[in-house]
């Protein structure tokens, strides 16, 4: 028995046909969202981490019928190779990706933070990024990038008054 879903995905209004049980984390991968992962599916790791209305939340553990008429930002919203959000930016000029997997709830976390936050200190950044467990860094450098994100963030403010 499926039902229609409907919400807004990276500023596009959408109608998906989900199970009533599906979590969002698999009805994101089902419509070709494959920036949220599969990770601890205890919501833990953060690997999941999508925007729900602009607040971080793990996809894992959400029904997905629970949301509509809500809206969801992906990784994929926030831009491309070719033309990276600041954040991503950030993250590639301080070294803060190896694998890459936890990256993505990573840095919809900061957009949050930073949305919220124009100059969070690096406690703050810490807090954010606390529900997000990267196996291949000691964190160091993605606390240094989102304080590099913010400092893009705000001189792209000044040259565009």
């Amino acid at each position: 028995m499926t039902m229609d879903l409907h919400l807004t995905i990276n500023g596009e209004p959408r109608e998906l046909f989900i199970e009533p049980g599906e979590l969002l984390l698999d009805v994101l991968r089902g419509a070709g969202y494959l920036g949220v992962k599969r990770g601890c599916e205890a919501g833990t790791c953060g690997a999941c981490v999508v925007l729900v209305d602009g607040v971080p939340t793990y996809s894992c553990l959400l029904y997905a019928a629970s949301l509509g008429g809500r809206s969801i930002t992906t990784i994929e919203a926030l831009g491309t190779a070719d033309a990276p959000h600041p954040i991503m930016r950030a993250f590639a000029e301080e070294g803060a990706v190896q694998c890459g997997y936890c990256v993505p709830g990573m840095v919809l976390t900061a957009k949050a933070l930073l949305d919220d936050h124009e100059r969070p200190s690096a406690e703050e950044v810490r807090d954010a990024l606390d529900g997000h467990l990267c196996r291949c860094t000691g964190y160091v450098k993605q606390v240094r990038a989102v304080l590099r994100a913010a400092e893009l963030i705000a001189a792209a403010r000044e040259v565009s008054k």
